[in-house]
């Protein structure tokens, strides 16, 4: 099995729901609640929203490590 380097960011998908609002794009994420982001153009809109996502991502990873012992076992567990 390969083994990933300590503190290497994971890799991850998402859908990006892309819809015009006048002159702006907007997206969202259906699986990450809360995420959006908006553009000029589509590109602009999917990195905002790629933006938004990592930084909720890293704050429910941050709330969900804090208080655990620090005896405790943490392991990865890869989905996909």
């Amino acid at each position: 099995m390969k083994r990933r380097k300590p503190n290497r960011p994971l890799k991850n998908e998402f859908t990006a729901v892309i819809e015009r609002d006048g002159k702006w794009f907007i997206a969202y994420s259906p699986e990450i609640p809360g995420a959006n982001g908006r553009g000029r153009t589509k590109a602009e809109a999917r990195q905002s929203l790629a933006g938004a996502i990592a930084l909720i991502l890293d704050d429910r990873r941050r709330d969900g490590l804090r208080g655990v012992p620090r005896d405790a076992v943490r392991e990865r567990v890869v989905v996909g």
